[in-house]
């Protein structure tokens, strides 16, 4: 099965490790709860059976920080989450049962704790210095959105682009298939084609997907993130689905926020989404808009966003019929942990409450298995396969 095929198949289960298993419940759900990837290697059996091809597991690099995405250092595994061997044993594992591994991949930017930050900050003739944006050398720098414990890498700089195309080449090396790629609008398109060319010349056949999301960033942070002109040009102007469009030729596909969107609002609107005529046309429109082997990657949330339970006050047939709909456009289908669970949060993300995140990436909870939705699923999932 080539590329192109193993991706439009793709039933994707996403986890956040340090949340699906092995995780102690009564620790600070803000901090690190235990959750590994020996406990995600434990539950291959339970995966294989719901009927899902590939992992997605979040960022395993050393971090400061339960969900993985603030890195100290790209190129070793957290041990809250395990070791390299570890990693390894998960990763031949799902081979064995078909099942392919791809990493949450984070170039963008680190920690403000990562050496190379650090050292750039202490001096200003230190090699790292070209590594990042200072703007007023040492503490005024371009970060992720406002996030000022993460500087935003300098990839445009010969030496750190290198860098993380080596990063993401050793972990490809170890048998990871591919990778989901994080805030893919903070590096320039220059980079992009640099990073896929070359991760494609060396492993054509592993799996590269982007998430380009420009909701609640204001024209200002694009201008700010050094984008090239042409995206600048028009970003004030851009919608969800054209910025989706801007990256064809440097992913093998894109996460669908504009097809979410057109979901959820369809679903909060009472209607039904496999006999809504102007809901179908408006997808029909939407996706014939990708080029051929430029996946539209569908999903119906994630750990940034309301769980889909959220907008149908948890009815679970609207979950069935919302999942049979992906299936039926026949492009890959992202499943949040815990969805065959039927869990969903009650208080809605970003509700005037900053860890209002932590409400959508609560422990999976293996004591208390809804086994009739997980066989519901099951059977759409297989019937897709």
């Amino acid at each position: 099965m080539g590329l192109s095929e193993s991706l439009k198949d793709a039933i994707i289960y996403q986890i956040l490790i340090d949340r699906f298993s092995g995780c102690d419940k009564n620790l600070n759900i803000s901090d690190f709860l235990g959750g590994t990837i020996n406990g995600i290697t434990e539950k291959l059996d339970y995966l294989s059976k719901l009927g899902i091809n590939i992992i997605w597991i979040s960022p395993f690099y050393e971090t400061h920080q339960y969900h993985g995405y603030h890195i100290t250092d790209f190129r070793k595994v957290d041990p809250h989450y395990g070791s390299i061997s570890d990693l390894q044993e998960l990763v031949n594992r799902a081979h064995e049962k078909g099942i392919k591994i791809i990493a949450d991949f984070v170039p963008n930017h680190c920690s403000r704790h990562h050496p190379f930050f650090l050292e750039a900050q202490r001096d200003r003739n230190s090699k790292y210095y070209n590594w990042f944006y200072f703007k007023s050398w040492p503490d005024n720098f371009l970060c992720f959105l406002n996030e000022k414990d993460l500087p935003k890498l300098n990839l445009d700089f010969p030496e750190t682009r290198m860098y993380i195309l080596e990063v993401a080449s050793y972990w490809l090396s170890l048998g990871i298939d591919g990778f989901r790629v994080d805030h893919v609008i903070g590096p320039s398109h220059d980079f992009w084609r640099y990073f896929y060319n070359n991760i494609k010349k060396g492993y054509p056949d592993s799996i590269i997907f982007g998430e380009a999301w420009a909701k609640g960033l204001k024209p200002e942070y694009f201008k700010s993130i050094n984008i090239n002109n042409k995206f600048w040009r028009r970003i004030f102007g851009i919608s969800q689905e054209k910025l989706q469009l801007e990256y064809y030729g440097e992913f093998d596909g894109i996460l669908d926020f504009e097809l979410n969107k057109l979901v959820i609002d369809t679903i909060k609107k009472g209607h039904d989404l496999l006999n809504n005529r102007k809901f179908l046309e408006n997808v029909k429109r939407h996706l014939n808009k990708f080029p051929n082997y430029y996946f539209p990657v569908t999903f119906l949330d994630n750990h940034d966003m309301d769980r889909f339970l959220y907008h149908c006050n948890g009815n679970i047939n609207v979950l069935l019929k919302a999942i049979e709909f992906l299936l039926s456009i026949k492009q890959p289908v992202v499943i949040y942990y815990g969805t065959e669970n039927g869990v969903y949060n009650k208080i809605p993300v970003l509700a005037n409450n900053e860890n209002s995140d932590l409400f959508v990436r609560e422990p999976m909870n293996w004591n208390s298995l809804n086994y009739e939705l997980y066989d519901k699923l099951r059977s759409l999932f297989i019937r897709k396969i």
